[in-house]
């Protein structure tokens, strides 16, 4: 009713750790629910938009496979892996990718919820995903914590304070184009909302950036070049 172009279903996302019986209930839930849920869209819904399930089975394969393989039955529009960046270790939400993802359509988007890091969208990106979401621009810049590629600037430190230099000097974003880190710091200190805004301005050009290298290199067939010089820096930088 209200417009949206991709809806995702109601699922339940357990927290981490969680106990094996409680997941296995979980993702019973979660496919009921997906069933429901598509069954109501294809009621309503308009010309083009689109419905995607959810694979839920925290850090355990057996489910994992199950929740996809239940969802497939159902037929979406495409696929999301959710139930990952909730307190793992990053090495558990690559092999739920490994696992997950040779399960899944290659002709159908499949789309990792709440991830991530730059790291995390480069391996994930290898794995085979092709969508994100995450607050991490936005909820970082509203801390006065600002995405370079030579590591983090935090806005907030005295280091600024006559800092006349952008947050990122070859950044076309509004924010390094008009306003230095300095002016910036000040905003933060005297709670003026124009440094959180323009700080999650920054961080969201920085992530359109990356996406968009990492798209350039998999048309050129060069993704392998990119994740091999990038991954590392990244996992250290962040």
């Amino acid at each position: 009713i209200i417009g949206s172009d991709i809806m995702m279903v109601l699922d339940e996302c357990p927290a981490w750790p969680a106990e094996y019986d409680y997941v296995a209930q979980s993702v019973d839930l979660t496919t009921r629910w997906a069933k429901r849920c598509y069954d109501e869209f294809k009621k309503i819904a308009k010309d083009g938009q689109q419905i995607f399930g959810i694979v839920q089975g925290g850090t355990y394969q057996d489910l994992r496979e199950k929740s996809a393989k239940d969802l497939l039955k159902i037929n979406f529009n495409g696929y999301a892996i959710g139930g990952l960046a909730v307190g793992e270790p990053r090495k558990h939400m690559y092999e739920v990718l490994d696992w997950v993802v040779q399960l899944l359509p290659e002709d159908k988007p499949r789309y990792l919820m709440g991830v991530g890091t730059p790291a995390d969208i480069i391996a994930a990106a290898g794995a085979g995903i092709d969508m994100f979401d995450c607050v991490l621009p936005t909820r970082n810049g509203r801390n006065a914590f600002a995405f370079t590629e030579n590591g983090p600037v935090r806005l907030r430190n005295s280091s600024n304070i006559d800092d006349d230099r952008p947050i990122e000097a070859d950044c076309d974003c509004y924010a390094c184009k008009n306003f230095s880190r300095a002016s910036i710091r000040h905003f933060f200190n005297i709670s003026e909302m124009l440094g959180p805004i323009l700080v999650s301005l920054h961080n969201l050009r920085f992530y359109q950036k990356l996406m968009a290298g990492i798209r350039q290199s998999i048309e050129k067939k060069q993704f392998a070049n990119l994740a091999d010089k990038q991954l590392k820096k990244y996992e250290t930088l962040y």
